[in-house]
């Protein structure tokens, strides 16, 4: 089945693939205020990858690998009638064994959904399944999310469900409507279905787990299911969930994963607020400065999908108020206006995080240009490393934010 996966992309591809940039035309800005408020919301289209969006495309990509390469091998087969005399009242027995189970934490808002869905939209490469007429049709990836109340049984319908959306099967109504609709015999039905139709089972909100009287159970169920057809499954929460699998070993040999924070304010940062800043539907254009990405940077702390929202309403209220030009006074308006509910976690003042590099110790390097590090001219440290056969522009990002420009 692995054959009907399309090609790895790595680098320099990869980005391109997974980077999402609407069309922007210049001209809206001569639109009237409707048509401008109405393409606004474009910049919420915007997908720029960082680090976090290639490791888990790679993750997503490697794991599903592992799972489609069990498809039809002899333990797939052997654990198929295993699975069915489960449902009969046997012993369940864990033939095929598990493909991989791993987690991907981070902070809410800071775009794992959304570098999740991207990596998906690749990995289905334009298709919904694999396979053809003459073997079973497999889904890519399925995507669930954690029942609130962490119900096995909940789960376990939840997956069938969406199961039949994709196959156009019957799976759902065939649980709901037997009368043996016991947990053991619903595991059993899962785990069979997903031998035959699922490659990747990715399982958000994870993080309802915690504090659940079910919590745990929920977690043992789709343990049982990973042993039971072979598949992998990625537990995607915030970092909350990473206490209750650290609570103990079998939880934590099956949660190794990826674990994210927000931004550092680095180049990347400083990039991406340049080309969402470059989507302006405000009649007087303005150009990022250093300044405003600094500012951005201090009352988003360091959240991409924060980012977004604070330009797109601060635009919104310049059009809304006449004052038509985007700029750090109609930011702070956003922020004080819109942004009142997230204001206790990304307090400027905050000393939950690290504050950015001060504006005065940023740098732009392009050939020539220079200024002071510490008293030190920045053309004096570029003419020692460089002399030493040292990348400079490296050594200096190591002290302090560099942003490569054009001139």
């Amino acid at each position: 089945m692995d054959n009907f996966m399309p090609k790895m992309l790595v680098g320099k591809e990869l980005e391109d693939a997974l980077t999402v940039l609407p069309v922007y035309d210049d001209k809206i800005r001569y639109a009237d205020a409707a048509t401008r408020l109405t393409a606004l919301s474009d910049l919420y289209g915007v997908y720029i990858p960082s680090k976090m969006s290639l490791e888990i495309y790679s993750k997503l990509y490697l794991a599903l690998l592992r799972s489609l390469q069990k498809k039809g091998t002899k333990d797939a087969v052997r654990q198929y009638y295993a699975n069915h005399a489960y449902m009969n009242g046997a012993t369940s027995n864990g033939i095929i064994g598990g493909a991989d189970s791993f987690t991907i934490v981070g902070e809410s808002g800071i775009g794992k959904s959304s570098a999740i869905a991207r990596a998906v939209e690749l990995l289905c490469d334009s298709k919904t399944l694999y396979g053809n007429k003459s073997v079973n049709r497999i889904i890519p990836c399925l995507t669930v999310q954690c029942p609130f109340d962490c119900s096995v049984k909940g789960m376990m319908l939840e997956i069938l469900r969406n199961v039949d959306e994709k196959l156009g099967s019957t799976y759902y109504q065939t649980a709901i409507k037997s009368r043996t609709n016991t947990i053991d015999m619903l595991i059993g039905m899962v785990s069979t279905v997903a031998i035959n139709h699922i490659g990747l089972l990715i399982v958000d909100e994870i993080q309802n787990v915690v504090g659940s009287k079910n919590g745990r159970n929920l977690v043992g169920m789709l343990i049982q299911l990973i042993n039971c057809s072979g598949i992998s499954i990625c537990l995607v929460g915030t970092p909350e969930s990473a206490v209750f699998f650290e609570s103990a070993m079998q939880l934590a040999r099956r949660s190794v994963g990826l674990f994210y924070t927000q931004l550092e304010y680095d180049r990347f940062f400083c990039d991406f607020c340049r080309k969402v800043f470059s989507y302006q539907y405000v009649q007087n254009r303005t150009e990022i400065t250093p300044a405003i990405t600094a500012w951005m940077y201090e009352h988003s702390h360091g959240i991409v999908s924060v980012v977004i929202s604070l330009m797109h309403d601060a635009q919104e209220i310049a059009i809304l108020e006449g004052q038509e030009t985007l700029s750090i006074e109609t930011l702070e308006l956003a922020y004080k206006q819109r942004l009142a509910l997230l204001q206790s976690y990304i307090l400027p003042t905050s000393k939950n995080r690290t504050s950015p590099t001060p504006i005065n110790e940023c740098v732009v390097v392009s050939n020539a240009i220079a200024t002071e590090v510490d008293g030190v001219p920045v053309a004096d440290i570029l003419y020692k490393v460089k002399d030493d056969g040292v990348d400079p522009i490296e050594i200096l990002r190591t002290v302090i934010a560099v942003e490569e420009v054009e001139v």
